[in-house]
């Protein structure tokens, strides 16, 4: 699929400014197509919505959420949403020895793509954020040029709900902070650690 933004991709970013309002924090850190994974907390399906739509044109072009098959596939309208927002879909369910998930996203990602992921593995309930699973690791290891950029979600959990289908008009905050990276010889619990606690200090009152 070509990386042009479709018509479907404005309206929908259009429509999540409008609900969500967003306040877009870059912290230590600036907007650029370089290669980089996009790794935030995940409290509602809108999320991967909300972090394209705080991303600039020239990134979005160039940026894919990685999302589960198994939810995005399903019915009339997720399909499509899909496609507008080039969504790399996972199953999640049929993991292979010689085709991960992981080597799946790289070859996606070629040399051009960057890529959404939430490292939690499944929505949380807002109020935290939950351990994050080994995929942000193997990333990191097998693509040790590639940032790795946190993200910080604030009031998505109340925007929409979980269980709910309709957005609520709230404020809502995404914050990028710096980039991190895999360093030598350190173990998949300490950079997993790491990478969370690097999510959480971008919490809006974290930093101030």
């Amino acid at each position: 699929m070509s990386a042009a933004l479709t018509l479907t991709d404005w309206i929908l970013t259009g429509l999540a400014r409008f609900m969500s309002g967003p306040q877009v924090r870059w912290i230590d850190c600036q907007p650029d197509t370089c290669q980089r994974v996009y790794f935030a907390n995940h409290t509602s399906h809108i999320d991967l919505v909300l972090v394209r739509t705080a991303l600039p044109p020239a990134c979005r072009e160039v940026t894919r959420p990685v999302a589960a098959h198994d939810y995005w596939s399903k019915g009339l309208i997720r399909p499509h949403l899909a496609r507008a927002f080039n969504a790399m879909l996972i199953d999640r369910k049929s993991v292979k020895v010689h085709q991960s998930p992981i080597d799946l996203m790289l070859h996606e990602m070629g040399d051009r793509f960057s890529v959404i992921i939430f490292p939690e593995g499944g929505r949380s309930d807002g109020q935290r954020v939950g351990e994050f699973k080994s995929g942000l690791y193997y990333l990191g290891k097998k693509r040790p040029d590639i940032e790795l950029v946190p993200v910080h979600l604030h009031n998505m959990h109340r925007v929409l709900p979980r269980d709910e289908y309709l957005p609520i008009p709230l404020l809502a905050t995404v914050s990028f902070g710096a980039p991190i990276w895999l360093e030598q010889d350190e173990s998949k619990n300490d950079f997993l650690a790491r990478a969370r606690q690097a999510v959480l200090k971008l919490a809006p009152g974290e930093d101030e």
